[in-house]
């Protein structure tokens, strides 16, 4: 039986963490769809056209080792808002939202455009001064010398595009359990959320 949970919110609020934890609780399929426009800013970035990019996806693509980065971040902001871009990657994320015994989908418009019709919804948020504090440890650890202030302005950025473009902008559905993770530790967060869901459930 198919069961679609998706999970929306923006840059460094915990909603892969939590929707790794979700997926593994559940037994369940995990998609981080961030992934899919990571590869193509990646891919864009090497030259390739970004409708291109998106239209000929692979797997390998999202295997890549750069995925991860402040640059590939940058540009999967900017090629996601595009709409032939996000038309393009339509069809992947909803085939593998229905597949065979259930997936869990993070990203920015899963619930608003992907999935409207998910057995559950999650909206995971938190400061901006929070989860710049998130991204800045995280970007520390591996070795980037970005300071606080520069990751702090990269996420007010990036919120921005993702809230003011014009196809699919980042907002909770209303019927989304919205979770606020600002004071939560990660471990709160994850049994918040899957308590949603067995509530949905």
């Amino acid at each position: 039986m198919a069961f679609t949970i998706a999970i929306d919110g923006p840059a460094a609020a915990g909603k892969g963490t939590i929707s790794r934890a979700v997926a593994a609780h559940f037994g369940f399929a995990h998609l981080d769809t961030g992934l899919l426009y990571r590869a193509v800013g990646a891919r864009m970035m090497e030259g390739t056209e970004p409708v291109v990019a998106a239209q000929s996806l692979t797997h390998a693509d999202l295997e890549r080792d750069d995925l991860r980065g402040a640059a590939a971040a940058q540009a999967a902001s900017k090629v996601a808002t595009i709409p032939e871009v996000r038309a393009a990657l339509l069809d992947f994320q909803r085939a593998f939202a229905r597949r065979a015994g259930g997936a869990v989908l993070d990203g920015r418009d899963i619930g608003t455009v992907i999935c409207p019709d998910a057995e559950a919804k999650l909206f995971v948020t938190a400061s901006a001064e929070v989860r710049a504090r998130r991204r800045h440890a995280e970007l520390s650890a591996a070795g980037s010398d970005m300071s606080y202030a520069e990751v702090l302005q990269d996420v007010h950025e990036r919120d921005s595009r993702d809230r003011d473009r014009s196809t699919a902008p980042l907002r909770p559905t209303d019927d989304a359990v919205l979770i606020d993770t600002s004071a939560m530790d990660i471990n709160a967060a994850i049994a918040a959320a899957i308590a949603a869901i067995d509530a949905r459930g």
